[in-house]
């Protein structure tokens, strides 16, 4: 019964961030016009834009942040592989349990951070630095939202490990780039 329970929110957490960083993957085209749209403007036009630099790097802010906690899902970050790839899948799992929880911890402090520059934003009414000057409080919030995103699959990750270190068998199906490495 615990094993279930713990099962199902390791796999409702994969859900929701594959939901979250499928859904962000949207906004590359919406990046890639703002920025044609301001060459355009820029060289065409000779009418630069007063938006579309501060536009360009929320979208990139957003991307960034929000498809950290997919990348972790799809094990896209980089990793250390001299040793890693010459233990076993046990000692691998045992060097994730320490790896996640490290993260996990980084994240719960830039998590708090993100929090309170969110407050703080909000308070003194925090723009951006330029001659649009747009309100800064939202990316302050997603950087709240993706940290906590990416606990939340770190978490899933290391009781995933914690499992896998303790019966020698993964507690979810694996990543399909982990299924490729063993492909290989």
């Amino acid at each position: 019964m615990i094993m279930t329970a713990i099962r199902r929110y390791c796999l409702g957490v994969h859900a929701l961030v594959a939901f979250i960083g499928n859904s962000v993957s949207y906004l590359m085209p919406v990046l890639a016009f703002v920025v044609a749209f301001e060459v355009f403007s820029r060289y065409i036009l000779d009418s630069p834009t007063i938006w579309a630099y501060d536009t360009s790097l929320f979208i990139f802010g957003y991307i960034a942040a929000l498809g950290g906690a997919y990348a972790q899902q799809q094990r896209a970050h980089i990793n250390v592989d001299i040793l890693y790839n010459k233990v076993s899948a046990r000692t691998k799992s045992i060097f994730n349990l320490f790896s996640f929880a490290l993260a996990m911890f980084f994240m719960v402090i830039v998590c708090k951070m993100s929090i309170g520059k969110f407050e703080e934003a909000l308070e003194f009414n925090y723009r951006r630095q330029s001659e649009w000057a747009p309100h800064m409080h939202h990316y302050w919030l997603m950087m709240a939202i993706a940290s906590v995103l990416l606990i939340l699959q770190l978490s899933s990750d290391w009781i995933d490990s914690l499992h896998q270190a303790i019966t020698g068998k993964p507690l979810l199906p694996e990543a399909p780039a982990e299924q490729e490495e063993a492909a290989q």
